[in-house]
This record gives structure tokens, sequence and C-alpha cells, in this order.
């Protein structure tokens, strides 16, 4: 295929037909306008996509891309090195972290994750209850990052 011809495939869509009760249109149409889509299909692929991670999720073993979001007291003794603990533990799926220093004793910690969505639940559950952690949680996408480094020899 020349560059042309994946271009054309890449932007081409089907096109489906729905039907919805007068009510859910007009909340469909009030979500759209006030969340700056630029025509309902936008939306509707957006929900699509959405339902569609969510689905894989629940399957478990799909290898997905996502974040893992803390809030905690970085004052509580050994939490930050527990932290830091997990993420060595789990090099293979923990790609980079970000924290921020909210208020003195507060700090907002963002993981980047890929692995099988089962065990990136895992570890965000094994993270959120720490004690000290007042809130997380794990959101994941159907998507995955590519890999950083190809393979010596090729």
């Amino acid at each position: 295929m020349n560059r042309d011809q994946v271009e054309k495939t890449s932007t081409l869509v089907s096109r489906i037909s729905i039907s919805l009760p007068p009510h859910l249109l007009a909340e469909l149409d009030h979500m759209v306008e006030s969340r700056g889509y630029d025509s309902r299909s936008q939306a509707i692929s957006d929900m699509v996509h959405y339902q569609l991670a969510e689905h894989k999720r629940e399957l478990r073993n799909e290898v997905m891309a996502g974040t893992i979001t803390l809030l905690y007291n970085r004052a509580t003794r050994g939490l930050q090195g527990k932290l830091a603990d997990l993420q060595y533990q789990h090099i293979d799926e923990v790609i980079s972290s970000l924290h921020v220093h909210l208020t003195e004793d507060q700090m907002l910690e963002v993981l980047l994750v890929q692995g099988p969505a089962e065990k990136l639940k895992e570890i965000a559950d094994e993270m959120i209850a720490l004690r000290g952690v007042m809130t997380g949680q794990l959101q994941v996408l159907a998507a995955v990052i590519p890999p950083l480094h190809a393979p010596r020899g090729e």
C-alpha cells in the first residue's frame, strides 16, 4: 500500500443507525454541547471506546495501558518507601510515575502502567489499601504503549 492508500484507509468510517427514545436523545444532545463534541457521532464513538475498554478489562488478561492515581498523606511513616518498593516489585508493569506536593502533607502520585488488566488491578488495589492512602483509582484504556526499545538485531 502506498502512503495515500494508507491515509485514506485510516480515515474511513462505517455508518450505523441507532434508535433512541426522545428523552435519551435530548440528554445526548445536552452532553454533546456541554462537553464540546463536534457531533453526536464523536460522543457516541467515545462512549463505545469506553465500553470496549471496560469489556476488555473484565476479560482480565487483555494487555492494557492506564494510570493509577493516588492521593496520600506523605507524613504517614514508611508509606513513600512502601509505594516505591511496590513500584520496583512491579517494574515490568510500572512505566513511569509523577508525584506532586499538593499541601504540606498531601501528595498526588500518578503512575503510568501497562500489563494484563487483572495484574494492574491487583497492583492498584495493593497500593490503595496501604495505610495513609486517602483515595486511589485505576483507569485503563484499550491501548498499548509501544516498546521504548526494539530488541537488538531488529
